[in-house]
């Protein structure tokens, strides 16, 4: 293999793990703020959105950085070691002081990976950035591409996903869930499911829905469970056969959450509440995301 397409094959690897992960990030950056909030880095989202979406940028631009020659050995390739030296130093605060055992968010939620996985993988990331830096041999070229690509890069995550502010979201609090970790309910599609362990049709619903979760077009579930009596959510789930994530929730919020009587299922499209529904639920969900 020639000295050339060695150095190509180095710069496609790069640039395609750092494209893939800024693109990982922006279809579900609130993963990313949630994180970072939960992390005790910010004490709300609002604080980190703009941030999360420049550190996406960043990644972008430094992918397609690698497919251009202009400031390759001088900027390019230095400027990644220090990128993935800086989120390796992170990872191993998160991975070994705070104890993250579950997925850093470094792929979003296409690529689940722990702060010790990443870190293995930053690792055998820097070889073939250190070794491309020891074959390319920099040549003089205008500052102006780099720059254009840095700036398009940027703007262009801000224009896809622009920053937003998830305070008036009702159910903004709600980012974690036993089965799943952590889960931003403003992202995409979703259901969320109001049940009181002790409630029949709560647990005829969840057995009507589970068997129905296979079916094409399902949304993803999680369920915000009441319990005030005998019945456990470990109870709840033999009763009704069914394995949804979940989170226990307060008798205040239970209240302010459900119609007359339980149950109540919410359908949230990108933080906005599209429907909500208090019965017939398996017709309208069948209606609304085109189940067969």
């Amino acid at each position: 293999m020639s000295r050339n397409i060695f150095a190509w094959t180095l710069r496609i690897l790069l640039s395609f793990v750092f494209i893939f992960s800024a693109y990982s990030k922006l279809i579900a950056p609130g993963l990313i703020e949630i994180i970072l909030v939960e992390q005790g880095f910010a004490s709300s989202r609002e604080e980190v959105t703009v941030y999360v979406r420049l550190l996406i940028g960043l990644e972008l631009a430094l992918g397609l950085l690698f497919l251009q020659s202009a400031y390759l050995k001088k900027v390019v390739i230095p400027a990644t070691c220090l990128f993935i030296a800086g989120f390796t130093a992170y990872l191993f605060y998160t991975g070994f002081v705070l104890g993250e055992k579950g997925n850093c968010g470094c792929f979003g939620e296409m690529l689940q990976l722990s702060p010790t996985e990443s870190i293995i993988k930053n690792v055998l990331l820097l070889i073939p950035a250190l070794a491309l830096y020891r074959i390319t041999q920099e040549k003089k070229r205008s500052v102006l591409t780099p720059l254009l690509i840095m700036v398009i890069s940027i703007v262009s995550v801000f224009v896809l996903s622009p920053a937003g502010s998830a305070k008036d979201f009702k159910f903004a609090q709600y980012t974690s869930f036993e089965g799943s970790g952590r889960v931003d309910l403003a992202s995409g599609n979703k259901l969320l499911a109001v049940f009181n362990t002790e409630c029949d049709h709560c647990q005829d619903a969840a057995k009507e829905l589970y068997q129905l979760r296979e079916s094409k077009n399902f949304p993803e579930m999680y369920i915000l469970f009441f319990s005030e009596g005998n019945v456990s959510v470990d109870s709840f789930k033999t009763k009704s056969s069914s394995n949804f994530p979940y989170r226990m929730i307060q008798v205040n919020e239970f209240f302010n959450l459900i119609g007359q009587t339980p149950p109540r299922i919410y359908w949230l499209q990108n933080g906005i509440i599209k429907e909500k529904w208090d019965g017939d639920f398996l017709a309208q969900i069948k209606k609304s995301f085109s189940i067969q």
